[in-house]
């Protein structure tokens, strides 16, 4: 009987070699990107006159977004991802990112999703937003936050969007609902010189 639980412990120690290891779960493992949507353009990939023209399309009319740092980084058919900085003129009483401006971050780049998307004619129709709503989820880290728009539906009318909010590490740190409608050619309340009827009101 000895004898054979020995012969036992032999078998399973000669097997033993044979088994693949066991991963560590403590190891991290990269994290693999989805392939991007066909149509899709990434800003940094363009020549440098044409990263200054959509910097400058950004800002040039909206002193927030110029404030803010707000820049495309990437926009496709149906989604665009935009950046912000995390620096003071962002920043709150407390010194942490302001509830504010991730809302704008996120109204940006759910209303140029939007706009790219759906079936909006300019020149003919205004595309405005019809609501937003964010879930706050965490502090970022690093210097600066992503949101990444996409469609979830378009109508005729109304232009449904999801927006996640992330930080350097991929950490999200706010989510939101949104929803852009398409109106009657409306006139600006106070017109400026740069602004067309046109274009949508992000």
């Amino acid at each position: 009987m000895a004898d054979q639980h020995m012969a036992e412990e032999q078998t399973a120690e000669e097997h033993a070699g044979d088994q693949e290891p066991v991963a560590d779960p403590r190891e991290r493992r990269p994290t693999r990107r989805p392939e991007m949507p066909s149509g899709t353009v990434r800003i940094v990939d363009l020549p440098e006159s044409d990263r200054e023209s959509v910097r400058t399309a950004l800002r040039r009319d909206t002193p927030l977004h110029e404030l803010l740092g707000l820049e495309i980084v990437e926009i496709g058919e149906g989604h665009a991802v935009l950046s912000m900085p995390v620096r003071p003129q962002a920043f709150n009483s407390t010194g942490n990112l302001h509830g504010g401006a991730i809302a704008t971050l996120i109204d940006v780049a759910a209303g140029t999703a939007a706009a790219r998307g759906s079936g909006f004619e300019p020149g003919r129709q205004s595309l405005v937003t019809a609501d937003l709503h964010v879930r706050y989820l965490g502090r970022p880290h690093g210097d600066t936050v992503y949101a990444r728009a996409e469609i979830l539906k378009a109508g005729r009318q109304l232009i449904v969007v999801e927006c996640r909010v992330t930080d350097v590490e991929e950490r999200v740190i706010a989510a939101a609902d949104f929803s852009m409608m398409i109106v009657p050619l409306r006139k600006a309340l106070r017109p400026m010189a740069s602004a067309k009827d046109t274009d949508p009101d992000l």
